[in-house]
């Protein structure tokens, strides 16, 4: 796949918890896509997932924390810098953050609510949340699902919605903002006990891909943008065989020109690659992640990069052109690294 030109950055998550050192710059390289450490900041504790801005200016962190935050940093400088004090979400552990209609979303994992914090013209956090939703429900898992669990939340390509999905209560809600509170639109339906964790959009902004971490299997959707409305076709496997134990899949990643997807899964050390067909997914087979526990993908350029929390680094995949299989090309290490975003 082609190579962009210059240099670019990458800002790496970690949890300061595990030992991690925080918000990591790195730089890429431009022919090779080799990440090399420049910098890090240790303002924010476990600032385990991030997000830039669309100008690429700003860097929103969330604090994966009992009394969750969510910090902004000014990255058009050598590095990060804090913009202002970490703003509590009123929400416990979150886990993921997304930039949508003016504000930034948390994803609550540990309370199972959305939190919508208004930006400033600046691109600056406002000094309180102006808004929350709580999901509600359980699933069929005694342990994992007793109550709701919001793991991520994004807009759709439109940018007309907000989708959160949530592992707790087996579903997605989309919503919009009322007032600047996030607003339940339509509760859309996995299957019971699946417990869905992250959603990629394909490019064609008309379907949608679920890993499931419950079960390591990835839950093909039509997405309708003009009704609001995400509707389930079918479950592909993502391992080739039964896993031993639980197998924890996390990140999902669906190809630029859209004829791949790539999964992580984290017990069994492996990603998984499938082709994207018209009525669903193929699987192609895994390979090996770099690492151990790989909790989050990204793709930049030609190149699959896999955030592996518990062996401590960044690994990166040159990807074949023809067949999507990734071929693994290097490392760096980072300690309890969460994940990686790329300007």
């Amino acid at each position: 796949m082609a190579q962009g030109g210059g240099r670019r950055r990458a800002f790496i998550g970690s949890f300061t918890a595990a030992g991690g050192p925080g918000l990591v710059t790195a730089e890429v390289a431009a022919q090779s896509g080799a990440l090399s450490l420049v910098a890090a900041v240790n303002d924010v504790p476990d600032p385990s997932y991030l997000a830039l801005s669309p100008d690429g200016g700003m860097l929103y962190a969330v604090s994966e924390v009992p009394e969750g935050a969510v910090a902004a940093y000014r990255v058009d400088g050598g590095r990060p810098e804090l913009a202002g004090p970490p703003v509590p979400v009123d929400g416990s552990g979150p886990t993921h953050l997304s930039l949508y209609a003016g504000h930034v979303l948390t994803a609550n994992y540990g309370c199972g609510s959305v939190t919508a914090v208004p930006l400033r013209p600046d691109g600056t956090l406002a000094a309180k949340p102006s808004g929350r939703l709580q999901h509600t429900g359980s699933g069929p898992h005694d342990r994992r699902q007793r109550g709701p669990h919001a793991h991520q939340v994004q807009p759709d390509p439109s940018g007309r919605w907000a989708v959160s999905v949530d592992l707790g209560t087996d579903s997605v809600r989309v919503c919009t903002l009322e007032a600047g509170a996030p607003a339940l639109h339509r509760e859309c339906a996995l299957r019971p006990g699946s417990g869905p964790r992250h959603l990629a959009f394909h490019p064609d902004g008309e379907r949608a891909y679920v890993v499931n971490e419950l079960t390591p299997t990835v839950t093909v959707c039509r997405w309708d943008a003009s009704a609001g409305s995400l509707k389930p076709l079918t479950e592909v496997p993502l391992l080739p065989g039964a896993p031993a134990g639980d197998a924890y899949p996390s990140g999902i990643v669906v190809a630029p020109d859209g004829r791949f997807v790539w999964a992580a899964t984290r017990g069994e050390d492996v990603l998984s690659v499938l082709a994207v067909e018209a009525d669903g997914l193929r699987p192609l087979g895994t390979v090996p992640c770099g690492g151990h526990w790989p909790r989050a993908l990204a793709e930049r350029d030609g190149y699959l990069y896999v955030a592996n929390e518990r062996s401590g680094d960044i690994s990166w995949f040159a990807v074949d052109e023809a067949t999507g299989m990734p071929c693994y090309d290097g490392s760096v290490q980072v300690a309890a690294a969460s994940c990686v975003v790329f300007e």
